[in-house]
């Protein structure tokens, strides 16, 4: 048989994602406030698409798929046992056909669509009346900026070195480095470091260029005027407090009960982080996407239109353009045209994949909310045990679709905002065949058992453990030291010996 090169022709199937399943897809992962600056990208992208005048809200000429159940494009629902973006793929290809721009209405000339459901009061695009732009919050200086702006007294050498000492400062307010290495480094003396750190010690915050910790509450304390030779003595010997080792820290500093209290009390006061209080990021409020709330007929739930704007179809400019490239004939105008029934065609997708991103969120929603009602009304001990697979077979999608639903989505309701992902939880199971509970709410339950423990008498991991197993949870010693742990509670050691000092 000879050897040699051919070619031969096969057939295969493969399964490949298409550009606008992987938007939609992308789009059903986004929480609200970040679809709304991929909105805002695409509408700089498309001519076509306006934002309505009222910006947000949810007063609009059409309700969404919240107020009346059936409004806008109806989201095909995938076969049992079949992927929902099988699903999702073919109602979106669907729209690739769009009628050419020729056969639009022209006297026809906007239309309008809303996407979500009335969730919030009213329109929030508009500033209030007394807003002031003094109102907005200015970015934190850093520590290391705060410190620099006080060293304007300083000139020369001394600047210099008061500058790379700075630089030298953690975000704590710690020195990093040695005085020896720091001198060596700029080639001066150790005592001329020493007494540029010493003019640094001094900026605010106070306590900020401690080289440990000890002399950080030291230089608090001298600023309160309270660095007597008892309060020097204690703190020295810091590591006898973390022990709880009164008895010995009073013979030391020759005090008796009550002035250890006092002393104590006033070294509780102290920070021994202070260059933590400048530079931390700004605390970003949670806008939640879903709203739960009780009604006469139960738990109503509404998708929030508030952050997301009411998107419009500029049918008026789209028929000015057709008719501008009606006028040129021949292939002069084909480039405007074909541009031109892109844009619609891209905003009709984009319509119908909001709509159905909507759909699929409160269906979701839905679903969690009638799963884990009991939750709802009764707080975080009823919660129940709850996967994806659950609530992916009672709204008849796939698993992975309830997934990028729960993503980066948080739910707002009476007993506060919850991430969706917050509601699944593993299972506990019961004893002698009990029901089971939910991870979470054993993690509550044992954070309850220790916050009501006598405080010199800590409750011990087995000790958690039999009264666990008593309420008919479970668990093994391990399993309640990591969900401890988790909740960031000591172990019942650490608990007893700050009760001793808390005592004192």
């Amino acid at each position: 048989m000879a050897l040699g090169p051919r070619l031969d022709l096969r057939t295969s199937q493969t399964l490949v994602v298409s550009p606008q399943l992987q938007a939609a897809i992308k789009l059903l992962t986004l929480s609200n406030m970040e679809l709304l600056a991929e909105l805002s990208a695409e509408l700089e992208r498309n001519p076509l698409l306006e934002m309505a005048e009222d910006g947000f809200g949810a007063d609009g000429d059409s309700a969404g798929p919240g107020e009346g159940g059936e409004s806008g494009p109806e989201a095909a629902e995938p076969a049992a046992g079949e992927d929902a973006q099988g699903g999702l793929d073919r109602e979106l290809g669907a729209t690739e056909g769009v009628a050419p721009s020729a056969d639009l209405d022209v006297d026809y000339v906007e239309e309008r669509f809303h996407h979500d459901c009335a969730a919030d009061s009213g329109p929030g695009g508009e500033p209030p009346e007394d807003f002031g732009f003094d109102q907005v919050a200015a970015e934190e200086l850093t520590l290391a900026e705060v410190l620099e702006r006080q060293t304007m007294g300083l000139k020369g050498l001394d600047l210099a070195i008061a500058l790379h000492i700075i630089s030298l400062i953690d975000e704590a307010g710690y020195l990093t480095e040695p005085l020896d290495v720091i001198a060596e480094r700029l080639g001066i003396t150790v005592a001329e470091a020493e007494r540029v750190l010493g003019i640094v010690q001094t900026f605010e915050p106070t306590g900020v260029g401690a080289r440990n910790l000890a002399e950080c509450i030291a230089l608090q304390a001298i600023e309160a005027d309270r660095y007597d030779p008892c309060m020097q003595k204690l703190i020295a010997n810091l590591d006898l407090v973390a022990r709880g080792d009164l008895a010995q820290l009073r013979r030391l500093c020759d005090v008796d009960a009550e002035d250890m209290a006092d002393m104590l009390r006033e070294l509780r006061s102290y920070n021994p982080k202070p260059g933590l209080i400048h530079g931390r990021a700004r605390t970003m409020a949670v806008v939640p996407d879903i709203f739960v709330r009780r009604t006469a007929k139960g738990w109503a739930v509404d998708l929030n239109s508030g952050t997301l704007p009411r998107l419009i179809v500029n049918r008026q400019y789209q028929a000015r353009l057709s008719d501008h490239a009606g006028s040129r004939k021949g292939a002069a105008g084909r480039p405007e045209r074909q541009f031109i029934d892109q844009c619609l065609s891209q905003a009709s997708w984009l319509m119908k994949a909001l709509d159905q991103r909507a759909n699929t969120i409160l269906k979701v929603a839905t679903a969690l909310v009638e799963q884990q009602q009991a939750f709802f009304e009764k707080g975080v001990q009823h919660l129940r045990p709850l996967t994806l697979r659950q609530i992916a077979d009672m709204i008849e999608m796939h698993e992975s679709t309830v997934s990028r639903v729960t993503s980066n989505k948080y739910l707002a309701c009476e007993r506060g905002v919850f991430e969706l992902k917050y509601f699944f939880t593993t299972a506990i199971h019961g004893t002698n065949g009990g029901a089971d509970a939910s991870a979470e709410a054993v993690r509550q339950r044992i954070k309850a058992l220790i916050e009501a423990e006598p405080p010199l008498k800590p409750l011990s991991d087995d000790r958690l453990v039999d009264l666990l197993k008593a309420e008919g949870h479970e668990l093994a010693r391990r399993t309640v030291a990591k969900y401890r742990e988790a909740l960031g509670i000591p172990s019942s050691f650490d608990r007893r010996r700050r009760a001793i000092v808390q005592a004192a």
